[in-house]
Parts: structure tokens; sequence; C-alpha cells
């Protein structure tokens, strides 16, 4: 089974990251913005992810940026009606996957975001099929560009949504690596726990690095593990044991992972009670 390891998130700001250290992390994910992509602000991420690297620290993620301006880094957005947000991703996912070959380290690329934004952006194609096709088509090129260094997250959009057994054989078939980030599927699927765990079941050999975020289901809320509807007893047995994994939470203080810690001990303390029974 699963064992819980200790995955921590942070910004490449020094002191976010001696936060995080001080707790030795097995893995740290790096969440960047678009700041980290300036000629001064791509040479502090560098430094930022070998300062991790010197610490031991050799899984490593760098979450593509969220944000272009006002929109999210939604990659179904068409380069017709969106180009500068179109090019912001492409030149992005180009510097990070440059960086994971030079130091050896992970790329995390959302299928997509969610919310009405994204949904205006899937209408400006004929079909949602066709919205869907042109994601895959981007994705199978930076796919070919990363090679073991690049991954792909599951959304909360009519694109690269997990939950659904059919749209998730047609991500299978392109024999992506996998984020899979458990309230994302949770929300998609309104709170359906079942859903949950036949997905996580279906996608487990092809899933590289887990999001383990609880949720009430019906809002992209970022819970501390135990404090959601995620029936974490049944999700632990389900995934797979070879991935990385980082807590997403939300955090009252972006300096202090207090409750992704909280999240940890909650695993833990659930991983020792399921070996009990």
């Amino acid at each position: 089974m699963y064992q819980p390891i200790l995955g921590l998130k942070g910004s490449s700001d020094r002191v976010q990251i001696d936060d995080r250290l001080q707790y030795q992390p097995t893995v740290y994910e790096f969440y960047t913005a678009a700041s980290d992509f300036t000629t001064d602000g791509y040479k502090r991420l560098y430094d930022a992810v070998q300062y991790v690297q010197s610490r031991g620290i050799s899984q490593i993620v760098l979450h593509h940026p969220m944000k272009f301006e006002n929109y999210h880094s939604d990659v179904v957005a068409p380069e017709k009606y969106y180009p500068g947000l179109y090019r912001f991703i492409e030149t992005t996912t180009e510097q990070l996957i440059r960086l994971g070959h030079d130091l050896n380290v992970q790329v995390l690329v959302h299928g997509g975001y969610s919310g009405a934004e994204v949904q205006h952006m899937v209408g400006l194609y004929p079909s949602v099929e066709a919205a869907r096709q042109a994601v895959y088509d981007r994705l199978d090129r930076f796919k070919d560009e990363g090679g073991s260094h690049i991954m792909f997250e599951n959304s909360i959009a009519p694109v690269f949504a997990y939950g659904h057994p059919d749209q998730e054989d047609e991500i299978l078939a392109h024999h992506y690596r996998l984020a899979f980030d458990t309230s994302h599927c949770f929300i998609e699927l309104h709170g359906d726990n079942a859903g949950l765990q036949r997905s996580l079941k279906h996608l487990a050999p092809d899933v590289v690095h887990y999001h383990l975020v609880d949720s009430l289901g019906q809002t992209h809320d970022s819970l501390q593990l135990g404090t959601g509807k995620i029936n974490w007893a049944k999700v632990l047995p389900l995934l797979n044991p070879g991935a990385t994994s980082i807590y997403e939470i939300n955090l009252k203080d972006q300096n202090d992972c207090a409750e992704q810690m909280a999240s940890h001990r909650y695993l833990v303390n659930l991983c020792h009670q399921l070996k009990e029974e």
C-alpha cells in the first residue's frame, strides 16, 4: 500500500523554502508565477532549485504558472483569440522543460482550470470534442519536448478532467505521465467518493504525482486533509506507491506550511490505523 511521504509546496522565495526545508520533505514543489520568467526571475528560480537540491532533496516539481495577466493558463485558449496567453504558455513551458532537463527535475502543466473563463474558451471551438482535441494536440507536443520530465494535471473543466471513464480512456491513449489532484476529480464529480475511487484505480498505473487535497466537492476549496468529504481511508490503497505527492492546501500564511504538515500527520495516522485493522 501507498506509504505517505512528506511533499510540501512553496514559491522560489527563500523564506518559504526554508520554512518547508526545516521539516526535511522528500518532495518540494515550486509554485511559479509570471515573475519567475523574466531574465532575473528565471535565474532566481534556477538558483532556488539548486539550493533545494543542495539540501538533499532530489524530487522536485515545477508547477507551471497558473496565471498570465487576468487569465488562467488554460492550454485550450485558441491562439487566434488569445495570442498573448497562448505565447506565454508556449514560452514558459519551454523554459521549464529546459530547466527540467538541465537540473533533472519535473515539470507540471495543467490540462485546464475551471470556471466561466475556460467555458468561454471551449465555446470558441465547434464542439467540446474539438476543444479537447486541441488540448491533446498541444499536450502531445509538450510531451515530446519534455519526455520523462513533464506531467499533466487534471482540470475541473470540459477538457482534461478525470472522473469520466471515456475521457480517461482518451487521456490514457496518449500515454501521458499524469498528475492527479484528488480535489479536482472530487469536485468534477460533485462530491462522489465512489467515482473518485474508480478514477484513482483506473489511472493509477499512469500517475507519477499526486496533489493530495481535501474538498467538500462543490467548489475549488483546497482543504486540509480530514476537513472535507473525501474518504481518505478508501483513497490510500488506490494510490500508486511509486508516485510522488505533495499536500496542496490553502495556507493562512504562505510563509508557514502548518496546514500542509497537519495534512501529513492526518495521513500518517490514518495509515497506521489501517494497518492495525
